[in-house]
């Protein structure tokens, strides 16, 4: 019997993009989310709106929110570090705002060039915006699971965090392994206790495959009730802020993992891999995706022709 389905967010247009150094022209990105809309996934982190001079690779995001086709049911998000982000954002129409601090007081200076005393003020002003123009606002918790700077962080910080972002308005939450430092054992106790929170409905668990355990956390957070996930095509992606930080979970992995077991998507694999294949031209470099290199099991191969010995 299938078990509940899960929905995935597909973050490379932004986190995967965000840590190229070669440009990828306007276009090119745009293509890319109609395609990643065309594969069955529903919700999409376009851009961030911060500064071009903080992310250079992501100075074009208005332009890419106005040559999007936007197909119906799906959601286009961006990230926004303060108000300043959230007001472009808007004005770009973004469907859904992600505001992004971390549990980390180091790394969040070092990402947002504030105290998290500050980033919470923040966010009470970005939730205030989005309310005028309507739409809703999620809070994602970076180094949740570790800090390249602090090391690990409490896990009543993060619970606290996230009884703090309710208070000021947000109506989901992202819990980021922003430097790949999660372990299963880890992501159980956090997602059982933010559970506790917040609805599978409004809890997002972000991975990195920083360590090689990215599928084994996806894994860990799903048995213990997490049903949404953010990725990246060909797993793509990294902190530019962080020492150390690699790829996102790669989304056709991710994808295909959920197919193994028996987990409904609605996303179309094949398609996926078909965009995955066109990522090293468009990057200029190789991915680290797995199932792009090696392809699905049930894709048979014929025998090989071996003359056998008299």
């Amino acid at each position: 019997m299938p078990l509940d389905g899960v929905t995935i967010q597909e973050v490379g247009p932004r986190d995967g993009l965000q840590i190229e150094q070669r440009w990828v022209p306007t276009g090119e990105k745009i293509a890319l989310v109609n395609a990643i809309a065309d594969s069955g996934i529903k919700r999409i982190e376009v851009s961030s709106f911060v500064s071009p001079k903080a992310i250079p690779s992501l100075k074009d995001a208005s332009e890419v929110f106005a040559g999007i086709k936007r197909r119906p049911n799906t959601i286009y998000s961006a990230l926004v570090p303060n108000t300043k982000g959230a007001e472009r954002a808007i004005d770009a129409k973004a469907d859904e705002l992600n505001f992004v601090m971390s549990a980390s007081e180091t790394h969040n200076f070092a990402n947002m060039g504030m105290t998290r005393e500050q980033s919470f003020l923040e966010l009470g002003s970005v939730v205030a915006i989005a309310n005028g123009a309507s739409i809703n606002v999620n809070a994602t918790i970076a180094t949740a699971f570790g800090c390249p700077f602090e090391g690990p962080q409490l896990t009543s910080k993060i619970t606290d965090t996230i009884k703090r972002y309710f208070d000021l308005g947000a109506t989901s939450i992202t819990l980021a392994d922003t430097t790949g430092m999660a372990n299963p054992v880890q992501v159980t106790t956090l997602v059982e206790l933010s559970l506790a929170l917040v609805s599978p409905n409004d809890l997002t668990l972000h991975f990195h495959n920083t360590r090689g355990l990215g599928l084994i956390n996806v894994d860990a957070a799903f048995r213990s009730g997490a049903r949404r996930f953010d990725s990246s095509l060909g797993g793509l992606g990294g902190c530019p802020f962080a020492p150390g930080a690699s790829g996102n979970v790669c989304t056709e992995d991710l994808v295909n993992f959920f197919h193994e077991i028996d987990v409904p998507t609605g996303i179309n694999l094949r398609e996926l891999l078909r965009l995955s294949a066109e990522l090293p031209k468009l990057v200029g470099h190789e991915t680290p995706g797995q199932l792009a290199k090696a392809g699905l099991a049930s894709d048979l191969h014929p025998q090989p022709n071996i003359k056998r010995s008299a």
